[in-house]
């Protein structure tokens, strides 16, 4: 065996270690804050949480989000960010769902919608790659540039799928076992993501280039081919999310996706990946979703104002950094 590949080995084999330990601690404490919540939603509204349909619905929630977090957990392992992602899907849902594209049918309209996404995400990556542009300031142009080219396509006006594309839709109607096929996307992608991160040599790379990309460098890895091909990824899942949402809301609208990198990138942190990189589980990154579904799910079910939900999401965030921060404290010492 030569002494690179070697070296390149080792390098990936010491990024991983780590990661996995800090996944192992933290997703205990994650399960234990699903636990807290459902116990919560079995106090407060039994009648109504504790329901097939209330599952299915709170699964449906998680699924566009989650997709895209699966791809934003593989950019900030990295050691980047991306903040394009939920102006991304919008954009790939308004070129799919335009009439030229919809007359092609809807295998045509997926293919669209992955190639607009996986496009806008090699962009945003050669920018941060070879131009050398801060992560957050070339995905924030993106963010700005696809919201800006989603309304002018659409004309700022709301694009419905039409009837002989029904088959689009059927992925939000169709159920096997009760459960939509949407959310049956959205467990492949996440069994992906895992097997890519953990089984796979461009896992092992991403926590190398998250870690310390000079490391990675002298390793023998093309840090920059490699942190572009993580904003393609990420790119590729917005697209996956455009068809997803065009399923259940039948539509394609430069409004879709609002806010949405917020909740992936805080699903991600309270996840336990570091926002400095190399470390994270995508199981972590589901679990922080899936916590964020069922606090959107209960203030819904109670009531309550969608101002109070921003605020305890808010929180959670802080108080998921500032333990991050103390774990690292701890370790150093």
């Amino acid at each position: 065996m030569s002494e690179p590949t070697t070296d390149r080995r080792a390098a990936g084999v010491a990024a991983l270690a780590p990661a996995r330990r800090l996944g192992e601690m933290r997703h205990l404490g994650l399960l234990v804050a699903l636990a807290i919540l459902v116990v919560i939603g079995l106090v407060t509204r039994p009648e109504n949480f504790a329901t097939a349909s209330n599952l299915v619905s709170i699964l449906s929630l998680a699924a566009t989000i989650g997709v895209i977090t699966v791809g934003a957990t593989f950019v900030i392992i990295g050691g980047g960010i991306d903040l394009s992602v939920g102006a991304v899907m919008a954009l790939a849902s308004v070129w799919a769902t335009t009439l030229a594209t919809q007359a092609y049918g809807p295998w045509v309209m997926a293919i669209c919608a992955i190639l607009v996404g996986t496009g806008a995400g090699l962009v945003s990556g050669w920018l941060i790659a070879y131009g050398r542009l801060v992560p957050f300031i070339a995905t924030l142009a993106m963010l700005v540039a696809a919201r800006g080219l989603a309304q002018r396509m659409s004309d700022r006006r709301t694009q419905l799928v039409q009837p002989e594309n029904a088959a689009l839709v059927d992925l939000s109607t169709t159920r096997v076992l009760g459960v939509p096929l949407l959310v049956y996307i959205f467990a492949l992608v996440v069994a992906l993501g895992w097997v890519v991160l953990n089984r796979t040599t461009f896992g092992r790379r991403t926590y190398a280039v998250g870690g310390n990309p000079e490391a990675a460098r002298l390793a023998g890895i093309d840090v920059r081919r490699h942190t572009m091909l993580l904003y393609a990824l990420s790119g590729l899942c917005c697209g996956i999310a455009a068809i997803l949402i065009m399923a259940r809301t039948t539509t394609g609208s430069s409004t879709h996706g609002d806010l949405y990198e917020l909740d992936a990138i805080a699903a991600v942190i309270i996840g336990g990946t570091l926002l400095t990189g190399g470390r994270g589980t995508i199981i972590g990154s589901i679990l922080g979703l899936l916590i964020f579904t069922l606090i959107t799910n209960l203030f819904i079910l109670n009531g309550l104002d969608t101002s109070d939900q921003l605020i305890a999401k808010g929180l959670i965030i802080v108080v998921a950094v500032l333990l991050q921060r103390r774990n690292l404290k701890e370790r150093s010492t």
